[in-house]
């Protein structure tokens, strides 16, 4: 047997052994066979790189790394960077940025990556959620009212659709045109938790029983659900063009308005009306498991909208002459039109009074919170004399730990699949 010292020689250096001394050796190896027991053969090791063969594909392979440009790609980075090396703070910038962005660190927004721990350390998935209560009474004839269940139905259809329109924008365009990497990291993390909003629902709706087909066509097929999804796509579609450039006045503006439309609109104002009736019904303990999926995504959709307006108030800062007058005024009217397509939404959902609340009630909600997306982008507010007629959804977004309201435990945050419910 060889050891390491030998190895590449020979291991069998003695002569073959002649068929007539093997036969008279065989006897005493017999007998020895009955006092020892039999020794298991050893593995064959290869003695010379030579006994290895290779196909074509590995030597084309060899070749090609034998030729490789490491020089490849170093050009057009030069020519991004006013001076080639080592990324300094000040070389960083929210869009049309010339240094590299696979140097994450030195950060030059904190924010940016105190929200990607922030949202890491909220991680959560929808099966940890018990659904028991819910699919008893989804299927009880007399658990829910026609209205309420028209709420739950309404709501599941448009929110399925508008977090894969969120997700979409997100990996097809904004990660690409956003030129920060600490801010790309929290698109990042933003794009995973739109694909676990999207399996929250769905796994809603399958535990629910529902139909499947028409649930995820409501964003075709309603009226007030398609208007909403059609006013968000508008804004996606030409910037999701693989061709798409920033760089120019015209350009830049184009992703400005993405961006108020996504994070002010979509998710800052088209959420609020679903979320608030989903709420409200898990308040009343009905359809608590439903209820408690929506108080986690909207924890998160609370942080991407405030994350989002941290980046354009960034790109304001940086790039003032974006933010001109008919810039603030397309802005205002975004946002307003936004209310606008929520309140109808509103009126659709709640014909009636139900869960508490109405349609006069959540209209003075949503222009609350429209005076509050104005107010955060430094425009003046639209709507005097309205307050907040439901405060306890402050409570939902704001505080990290309070008392739930579905089982009068505390509940919080905590990574890794296991929540703390004590």
């Amino acid at each position: 047997m060889l050891n390491w010292d030998e190895y590449g020689k020979e291991e069998n250096s003695a002569p073959p052994v002649t068929p007539e001394v093997k036969k008279e050796t065989t006897a005493p190896k017999a007998e020895a066979q009955q006092s020892e027991p039999p020794q298991p053969a050893e593995t064959a090791v290869p003695t010379k790189s030579s006994d290895i063969s290779e196909g074509s594909r590995a030597a084309a392979a060899r070749e090609a790394v034998k030729n490789l440009d490491e020089t490849a790609g170093m050009e057009e980075l030069d020519e991004m960077m006013a001076n080639a090396g080592r990324v300094q703070v000040d070389q960083k910038m929210m869009i049309n940025c010339k240094a590299d962005l696979n140097q994450l660190v030195p950060f030059k927004y904190d924010w940016a990556w105190q929200k990607y721990l922030d949202g890491s350390a909220n991680h959560w998935m929808p099966q940890e959620i018990n659904m028991t209560n819910d699919i008893v009474l989804w299927k009880s004839e007399d658990g829910l009212t026609e209205d309420e269940r028209v709420i739950v139905k309404r709501n599941l259809g448009f929110f399925s659709t508008a977090d894969s329109l969120v997700a979409n924008n997100l990996v097809l365009a904004l990660y690409r045109l956003i030129t920060n990497p600490e801010c790309r990291q929290y698109i990042l993390r933003q794009s995973l938790e739109e694909a676990i909003h999207t399996h929250a629902y769905q796994y809603c709706i399958e535990s629910l029983g529902m139909d499947e087909g028409e649930i995820f066509n409501m964003y075709r097929e309603i009226p007030c659900v398609a208007r909403k999804a059609s006013w968000g796509l508008k804004y996606t579609q030409e910037i999701s063009d693989p061709d798409f450039k920033t760089g120019t006045e015209e350009t830049d503006k184009q992703l400005l308005k993405n961006l108020i439309a996504f994070y002010c609109v979509l998710e800052g104002i088209f959420f609020y009306c679903g979320f608030t009736q989903i709420l409200s019904m898990g308040r009343r303990n009905k359809m608590t498991g439903t209820a408690e999926q929506f108080q986690y995504i909207l924890r998160d959709e609370s942080m991407h909208v405030n994350f989002g307006i941290d980046v354009i108030n960034q790109i304001k800062i940086e790039n003032p002459h974006l933010w001109d007058d008919e810039m603030k005024s397309e802005a205002a009217q975004m946002i307003l039109e936004g209310t606008e397509l929520e309140i109808q939404y509103a009126r659709d959902t709640m014909p009636r009074g139900v869960l508490g609340m109405n349609a006069a009630m959540m209209e003075e909600y949503l222009k609350f919170i429209a005076n509050r997306r104005l107010t955060q982008l430094g425009l003046d507010e639209e709507f005097t004399g309205v307050s907040n007629p439901f405060p306890w959804m402050s409570e939902i977004i704001d505080l990290r730990k309070e008392k739930n309201f579905f089982e009068t435990r505390v509940t919080e945050y905590q990574v890794g699949g296991a929540l703390n419910w004590e």
